[in-house]
């Protein structure tokens, strides 16, 4: 991929965050172009990141009281964040949804054979999630567009949710902490907490208990 190319994927990854999270009726339109963009970055998107990519997700996975039995890794891509998951919560069953079919390829390509019984990947849309209300104990989202109204349908009570920016500010995909924060609490959620690791950083966040 050229310079010129990859600069233009980069901001238009951008401008499409920018724009769903402020009006994420307007996904309709820009999705069969984000899902083509990552279709073709697939067999080459491993080489591409950083070796410190999932790095602030191990820090915010740290902090996650007890152990989640059902997981999602939302916006898997290859895996990556999944296969992070499934090491540090060995009893967990952890699905990593994406909207590229060819990612998921190359998730189930290279999923190691340890942890092939429990981690399993489906092609989804994050706009409208293929799950029952509260399916999820954990939700994980690394460098992804967030549609919060799914991701609080999908998180069950006292569950967690986890952000990470594997580049921080200058992720291409990236939401400040600030916004993240509003429109979560807005749905319920609580106990924030930040993180850095690398470049990375990420966010926290618990699903208030009406228990």
């Amino acid at each position: 991929m050229s310079p010129v190319v990859e600069t233009i994927g980069r901001r238009f990854a951008r401008f499409a965050t920018d724009v769903v999270v402020r009006r994420p009726r307007l996904w309709r339109a820009l999705r069969p172009v984000m899902r083509a963009q990552f279709d073709n970055l697939a067999p080459r998107w491993d080489q591409m990141r950083s070796a410190d990519a999932m790095a602030s997700l191990e820090e915010a996975l740290k902090a996650v009281a007890g152990s989640p039995r059902r997981v999602l890794d939302l916006g898997t891509g290859t895996g990556l964040g999944a296969f992070v998951v499934a090491r540090r919560f060995p009893n967990a069953e952890v699905i990593g949804a994406d909207l590229s079919p060819r990612m998921l390829e190359e998730a189930r390509r290279g999923t190691p054979p340890d942890l092939a019984d429990r981690v399993t990947f489906q092609q989804a849309d994050a706009s409208k999630l293929p799950f029952p209300n509260g399916s999820f104990e954990l939700v994980t989202l690394a460098n992804m567009i967030p549609f919060f109204d799914e991701l609080a349908r999908v998180t069950a009570s006292g569950g967690w949710l986890a952000f990470s920016f594997s580049a921080g500010p200058e992720t291409p995909i990236w939401v400040p902490p600030e916004r993240l924060r509003a429109e979560l609490s807005q749905r319920g959620f609580t106990d924030f907490a930040d993180f850095q690791a690398g470049a990375g950083t990420a966010l926290l966040a618990r699903k208030s208990d009406p228990g």
